[in-house]
Formats: C-alpha cells, structure tokens, sequence
C-alpha cells in the first residue's frame, strides 16, 4: 500500500507522509468505533461536555504551531492561518452550549391515560471526511456535535492536510476520551470507499466537489441507508443595489473574493451590480484588487498565497483563458508581482463583459478570479443569482433591510447575507440546496442529522 504524500505548494517541499490503512486496520478502527459508541452514549451528556471542551482546550493551546502547519500543508498567508483556529474555538464551544436544548426530548400535550414521548437518541459511529482548504473549520462542524449527541467519530482528512487529523487526534488523546470514541484514519479513494459502504458506520458527512459527493451517496447507499449529509460545490453571488454602501461593498466582496486564494465553498465568485453604480464599483473593486501581495505565505506582507495543487492552477488559467476568448475582459495585467515562479501562484484576476454561458460564470473556479456583471434590476438580478446549478451562500448590498428581505426570499440558496459575505454564524444553520449539498451542520439544527427520534407511546 503506497504512502500519501502532503507536498506544500508553497515550494514544492515534502511536509508529510504517512502510510494508507490497510483492509484489517479499517476493520479495527471500526470495531473500535462501535464499541466505542456504546460505551460513550450511556455518558451523561453534562460529562461529555467536559471531554469535548477539554479536547477544544487542547488544540487551543498549540494554536500557533497549527498555524505554521496549516501555511506549509496548503498554502494560505500565515497571517491568517489562526484566525482559522479561532473560528474552531467558536463553532466547537458554540455547539457545545446548543446541545443540551438541542438533544433535549420533546413531551407533547398531555393526554390521558397515555404517557408520550420523542427522544433524541444518537445515530453511531459518524465518519468525517473533510477537505484540505478549511480542515479545521469543516471538521469542526460535525465532529464536535457528534461527540456531544453520542456518537462516536472516525476522521479522514484530505491527503493535503494530513497533519491536521494528527493533531486532532493528539488532543483527544489529551482530553482523554475513552478509546474508540475518537480515531483517524489516512486512506486512498479505495479504501475510503470501504469505509463508506461499511454497515458499522451510520452516518457520513463530506465536505468536498460534487463528483466527489455524488460518488460517496452513490456507496453508500449501495450498502445501506445511512444518512450523508454533503457540503459541496459552490458559485455563489453577490448583488450591488444602487443604495449600497460601495467603500463597505467593495472592501468585503474583494476580501470574499480572494480570501484563501478563493479556495473556499462560500466564495465570492459572481457579482451583479446595479448599472447606476456599475462603473465606479468596479473602478473602486480593481483598484483594490491590484494591492494584494502575492507571495511566500510565510513572510509577513503576503496577503495572497498559492493555489493547493499546480493542477489546481492550470484549471483555473483555463476558465480564464475560455472567458478571455469568449469576449471578457481583464482588468489584472499579466505579470502580477510574484505570479511568475513555476509553482501554483495565481495572481488575482477581475473579469468584466462577461456572459451568463461563460464557464468562469457557470462552473465553481476555486480560486482568485471573479466575474462582475451589469444589471439593470433587482428583478434581473435575482433570476441571474438563481441561474445556476449550485446554492451555498448569496450576498446583498444595500442599505434597506426590506430590499434585502424581499431578494432573500427569491433567492434558491442556504444563506443569504446582508453586506457581509464568505462567513459562518453558528448559532445559524450552514446548508446548501441544490448541486450544494444536503443536510445541515451548525445551529440546533446541526444535530438532526447525527440523532434519530425515537417515539415512547406507553398505555398506562
């Protein structure tokens, strides 16, 4: 069985290997799992509290050290990397405050005679496959409310942030779970589907592509029924409207935008904007656009990484390219500082004149390229927003909250921002619909899916 190899992108240096599992070694790990489970569920939920915060307190602790590895295994500025720790800390705390109200019963109206009750009961061993461009927050997001309801947890990381399954397993180990409760696992695809279509397992949650999420739903429901929830793709929009705020406007659409080298599900990737603000709103975007530093991420003026692979790269060259041909316009000149070092270093691109049937407006990119378009009314705007196959996130720029209420609801996406964009509230639920995903992570809601009801209906 080969070893997995973390390259960084940075330099093309080896940061990690490790060896994949093999076929008995999954085996363990899950008979471990279920084993796990049934110890761990008959813990009072006041006393799993204290495991899991303690295992938050572990990875707290080493927050800068994660940092730096972070940067090296994927590439983002290091000035940036804690904020992705910080962002753990929250959720994770967050969904431990909700659990109490969240896995409490529900007792209907009394009636005589009877004694009526639903409870939320845990689902089993949960498996987490998570991705490498926010390994800590998407892992987060359904690890720690799956220990919380009582399940137990196996973790795949992407073979690009390796590191970060380890360190999340060294702190469980320093919070002292019991054993089985928590486990990692690095895996090819092939072994990965065998994890997946295993009948010990009884959840899965996948962060990733829609290929990816197709082919894991296809497994297992191959196997079983077990329930997946998938967080995937994205191409998600934002609207200028006439009143906006353009300074507010432009400062965050250029950061959701390019932020992590647009390596994010929720980036900014379309925006439509109101022809009577179109020209100085984009003047002002590519003005501010052309102040990004591009660089090692490791050196403190970096405000611009690589990209996470060189393949990476050449497919997002190639919408480009396509656009370009296609009749899009520029507005980045070639020879961006720091583009030019044979490795996946991308300058940031800003596209104007661009069409709805253009791939970079039709197809996630993943990365620091984004298409800015004229409109000339909310109503155009909203079928423009909804012309696509994916709906993670929508944002609206303006200055009334009706407007913004009034998009929202003709909007077909999970979230819908009011000047703010590329950001997760976790007392709120995170979903998508369509080519998106299904299911939901965060909020109260984010424990439906890792509990099912049981229904007590007692005659006395």
């Amino acid at each position: 069985m080969p070893n997995l190899v973390c390259v960084s992108p940075i330099d093309g240096s080896v940061v990690a290997e490790h060896p994949c599992a093999t076929i008995p070694e999954v085996d363990r790990i899950l008979d471990a799992s279920v084993l796990g489970f049934e110890a761990w569920r008959a813990i009072p939920l006041e006393r799993r509290a204290k495991f899991v915060t303690a295992f938050i307190d572990a990875v707290v602790a080493k927050k800068s050290v994660l940092a730096d590895e972070l940067t090296l295994q994927m590439g983002r500025p290091r000035r940036y990397t804690e904020g992705e720790i910080t962002g753990f800390e929250d959720r994770g705390r967050r969904m431990i405050a909700l659990a109490e109200p969240a896995l409490r019963s529900w007792i209907p109206p009394e009636k005589k005679g009877f004694v009526r009750e639903v409870l939320r009961e845990p689902v089993g061993p949960v498996l987490v496959l998570a991705p490498w461009n926010y390994p800590w927050l998407t892992a987060v997001n359904t690890v720690v409310p799956a220990l919380m309801a009582g399940c137990s947890v196996v973790l795949k990381h992407s073979d690009q942030t390796p590191l970060v399954a380890e360190r999340f397993a060294e702190a469980a180990a320093e919070a002292e779970l019991p054993p089985g409760v928590f486990q990692v696992v690095h895996a090819t695809h092939e072994r990965t589907a065998t994890l997946v279509s295993d009948r010990r397992v009884k959840f899965i949650a996948f962060t990733g592509s829609v290929a990816g999420g197709r082919t894991v739903a296809r497994t297992a429901l191959e196997s079983s029924f077990v329930g997946v929830g998938l967080e995937l793709g994205g191409k998600d929009p934002a609207y200028v409207a006439p009143d906006a705020d353009l300074d507010l406007a432009v400062e965050n659409l250029v950061d959701g935008s390019f932020f992590n080298s647009g390596q994010s599900c929720c980036a900014v990737e379309r925006i439509y904007v109101n022809s009577d603000v179109y020209e100085p709103f984009v003047e002002k975007f590519a003005a501010l656009t052309r102040q990004y530093v591009l660089g090692d991420p490791r050196e403190a003026e970096t405000t611009l990484g690589p990209v996470v692979r060189k393949r990476n790269a050449h497919a997002i060259q190639n919408q480009i390219k396509r656009a370009i041909t296609a009749g899009a316009t520029p507005l980045i000149a070639e020879g961006f500082a720091g583009a030019d070092r044979g490795l996946p270093y991308l300058a940031p691109q800003v596209l104007v004149d661009v069409t709805d049937d253009m791939l970079v407006m039709r197809e996630e990119t993943f990365g620091p390229v984004v298409g800015i378009a004229s409109c000339s009314s909310e109503a155009e705007a909203v079928r423009r927003m909804n012309d696509s196959p994916y709906g993670l996130t929508a944002s609206i720029w303006t200055q009334s909250v009706d407007r913004a209420r009034k998009i929202a609801t003709a909007l077909e996406t999970g979230t819908v921002f009011m000047n703010r964009c590329d950001a997760l509230d976790p007392d709120l639920a995170w979903v998508g619909v369509k080519d998106s995903g299904r299911g939901c992570t965060l909020s109260p809601f984010g424990y439906e899916q890792l509990t099912r009801p049981k229904s007590l209906h007692f005659r006395l």
